[in-house]
């Protein structure tokens, strides 16, 4: 959350608290939903903001309550084994953040935000209406195991589930790059007091998040697991349908910036000038590049980008020829391209190595939702005479989380501070860094539990019989509650790393970007564990993940990511060295 701290330290950067008196309307070429420049005392701001939170809350309450459970699902309902039921989990999640590329390029150069998230809604809904059927109707699901036989779900069973379910993923793809923002949108840049309130939005983004997060791991896991799968799955569709009318109810009070065309298009444009001008000589003096001469820039939506040093090969798109002076022909950006036009491209490129060392992290993050709920189906979830549905344990990771925020926020930002005399205490780069080395202590605190559960296993004599053995599922609570301090760092920093160095008419692309680290890593969560079935099966044996898992070696899993996990921190110790910020005019 901001502070009147950072509020104080903002304005003596120079920064005039009256530099917003210019006028009654945004200077951020905001305007409304019929395109008409918006009043700033009546439009954006933390007036608008509930809305927008209240559509992220019940939208991640709507998600959580399928993906939290959803191992659960396809192993007791479905009848899968754990490694396919893991890969269709890990593979489905990569896709809701896959799909995110296209919202963010539908929203950056045709549609706009607010529209974007308003046709993939409806579509989110249809996917939660068909999995709600999928799960209530007998005929749509198998019977239920007798003794030890399962008979295994056919094809048009399969068919209306993942329908419903890759419906939903696609659903996300347009809400997901576009919701923080669009929330972010309703703060002026150009209004120092409300840039400030922008830098605590997405505090209160991710607290959102976790609030939907929370009534999934434990009301809806329970409803899920004790009163049926049909009802598990009808209350977050419900949630669904009030996540929509959330944020519709804000329209009047939304501030909209219009789309400013292909992202896409602009970046092919510079590389096809670059190679187009492979025998032109960029010249010393970057003021010769070409620009537009006022204020006004050459996208649709986008402040002044200041010319940098670096990738100095793609300042030949700027450089202009004599042909293009003989000709006079400066409107082609297929031949030459303003500055910003080719900063935009080299932001992407310096963002690409901060952006690759996510996809390890989000590998990590997907045991949450995979192997730590088969870990926990094989302890003891007895507390009395109530059972503990093994997937509600990421409740710690999102009380974690909840308790983290404000941690992090009045207490480590301001001892930071006195150390770095950074504005918010750490830079965002910093933050990831955090988390990433957090993430490497919860995958060794996964490979202890298991290592102890084996041992009682042993003990107990019950390698060879598949059942939980007596050590109690609380003691998983220390590798949720590091996953929910290494989200804090991590993933709230990426949310302002990416919206705060992305070209004003990149955001969503950039957004989707982050999240397709996420993408990424539960794909990448899939061919380890194919990989090391594949590996650990042979001549026979049983490998590191069988379907006993006492039989198996899970912590040999854990430890191959915490190794992985320490590598990947090492090389992003040696990228964030080197990057360069943005530098907007």
């Amino acid at each position: 959350m901001g502070s009147l701290e950072e509020e104080r330290l903002l304005l003596e950067d120079g920064v005039s608290e009256h530099e917003d008196s210019k006028g009654p309307y945004t200077g951020d070429r905001s305007v409304d939903i019929n395109g008409k420049p918006v009043l700033r005392n009546k439009t954006g701001n933390w007036r608008a903001c509930p809305f927008i939170l209240g559509t992220e809350c019940c939208e991640r309450l709507a998600y959580y309550g399928i993906a939290t459970n959803l191992v659960t699902y396809l192993t007791n309902i479905l009848h899968e084994g754990n490694v396919s039921a893991a890969r269709n989990v890990t593979t489905w999640s990569g896709t809701c953040y896959l799909a995110p590329l296209l919202g963010a390029v539908l929203a950056d150069a045709y549609w706009g935000r607010y529209w974007t998230i308003a046709v993939f809604s409806t579509i989110y809904f249809l996917g939660m209406g068909t999995l709600t059927l999928s799960a209530s109707v007998p005929a749509l699901k198998p019977p239920s195991c007798v003794g030890s036989v399962c008979p295994e779900a056919s094809a048009a069973q399969y068919g209306v589930f993942f329908l419903g379910l890759y419906l939903i993923a696609l659903g996300t793809g347009g809400i997901k790059p576009c919701v923080s923002s669009f929330g972010a949108d309703q703060f002026d840049d150009t209004d120092p007091k409300e840039r400030v309130k922008k830098g605590s939005f997405f505090n209160w983004f991710y607290f959102s998040i976790n609030i939907g997060a929370l009534i999934s791991s434990s009301f809806l896991v329970w409803i899920q697991d004790n009163a049926g799968w049909g009802l598990g799955f009808g209350i977050p569709t419900l949630f669904m349908g009030l996540a929509i009318g959330s944020f519709f109810s804000g329209t009047p009070l939304y501030r909209f910036q219009k789309p400013g065309g292909s992202p896409l298009t602009r970046m092919c444009q510079v590389v096809v000038a670059s190679f187009r001008k492979l025998n032109v000589d960029v010249p010393h003096d970057s003021s010769l590049l070409y620009e537009l001469p006022d204020k006004t820039s050459a996208i649709e939506g986008s402040r002044k980008l200041e010319h940098s040093d670096e990738l100095k090969f793609l300042d030949k798109a700027a450089t202009v020829s004599d042909l293009d002076v003989k000709t006079a022909n400066f409107s082609d950006p297929w031949k030459l391209c303003t500055v910003t036009q080719v900063e935009e491209l080299k932001i992407l490129v310096r963002m690409f190595p901060i952006w690759a060392t996510g996809i390890v992290f989000s590998a990590v993050y997907a045991q949450m939702s995979t192997m730590f709920v088969e870990q926990g189906m094989v302890l003891d979830t007895k507390l009395g005479s109530f059972t503990i549905p093994p997937a509600s344990l990421s409740t710690f990771d999102v009380i974690s989380v909840i308790l983290w925020v404000p941690i992090y926020d009045r207490i480590l930002v301001p001892i930071a501070r006195k150390f770095t005399g950074k504005e918010r205490g750490f830079s965002e780069l910093q933050r990831m860094g955090v988390g990433l080395f957090i993430s490497i202590l919860s995958m060794t605190a996964a490979a202890l539990v298991e290592i102890k559960r084996l041992e009682i296993a042993k003990a107990h004599d019950l390698i060879h019989i598949d059942t939980a053995v007596p050590m109690s599922i609380f003691w998983q609570i220390p590798q949720y509650f590091l996953i929910g301090a290494a989200e804090v760092f991590t993933f709230i920093g990426q949310l302002e790393f990416f919206y705060d160095q992305s070209p004003d008419a990149m955001r969503s692309l950039c957004s989707a970007l982050s999240l397709l680290t996420t993408a990424l890593g539960n794909y990448l969560s899939s061919l380890i564990l194919t990989i090391v079935t594949s590996v650990t099966t042979k001549g026979g044996k049983p490998g590191w993940i069988p379907d006993n898992l006492n039989e198996g070696h899970l912590d040999y899993f854990f430890w191959l990511l915490a190794a992985l996990s320490f590598l990947n921190l090492l090389v992003y110790v040696s990228c964030a060295a080197r990057y360069k910020s943005k530098m907007a005019s």
